[in-house]
């Protein structure tokens, strides 16, 4: 698909994870030029507007279903949608910049990396034993579905902003080295947006 095809602009800030899983869902679908110059994700297709990057990556697998971001197994479907689903409501929200730089003025400073740290780490005790008898080359088996846009930019952020120790999810910490090999993840990493600001540990 041709980038000309599309009148697709994302809004999204650099460091959000949320944005960064739209990124790796409009490169995976092949969007090689996209606009990113807001804070949240907010994709703009034409006359529409869709918010939220679960919704935004839904949008897009309707609109453009190859690859295909589902698997056709229900069993595959339901995992995938569970862990995303932990990413989204469990981990993300509780490792937010407003909800961390509350903490931070309410408790202390001090108090910022362990809270974020012990989220995570409960999050990820979730999805270790969900994914440990599913999980392939990525998550659910060895091809790149909904599950993987939500957990590898939660791991790679996990690991290098928050310094999460990863001994006791082996599952996932392989699963990180995949993410690490694709050029549709490594395109979408903070770092490599053109509003970055190169500081990670804010």
């Amino acid at each position: 698909m041709e980038a000309t095809e599309s009148k697709l602009k994302l809004y999204s800030h650099w460091i959000s994870s949320c944005s960064f899983r739209v990124r790796f869902a409009l490169n995976l679908k092949e969007f090689l030029k996209l606009n990113p110059i807001g804070f949240v994700p907010v994709l703009v297709d034409g006359d529409s507007v869709i918010a939220d990057s679960f919704a935004i990556i839904m949008y897009l697998e309707d609109k453009y279903p190859h690859p295909p971001l589902l698997p056709h197994d229900i069993l595959k479907r339901a995992i995938n949608f569970q862990a995303a689903t932990i990413v989204s409501s469990s981990i993300q929200p509780f490792q937010n910049y407003t909800v961390v730089k509350y903490i931070e003025e309410k408790i202390g400073p001090d108090e910022k990396l362990p809270w974020t740290q012990r989220v995570i780490g409960k999050g990820f005790t979730a999805l270790e034993k969900l994914l440990k008898k599913h999980a392939g080359r990525y998550a659910t088996g060895d091809e790149i579905f909904l599950a993987d846009l939500f957990l590898a930019p939660q791991l790679d952020t996990a690991i290098r902003r928050f310094s999460v120790e990863m001994k006791e999810f082996p599952t996932l910490s392989r699963l990180h080295e995949a993410y690490n090999e694709i050029p549709e993840f490594r395109e979408a990493l903070p770092e490599n947006q053109p509003d970055a600001v190169h500081e990670l540990n804010q």
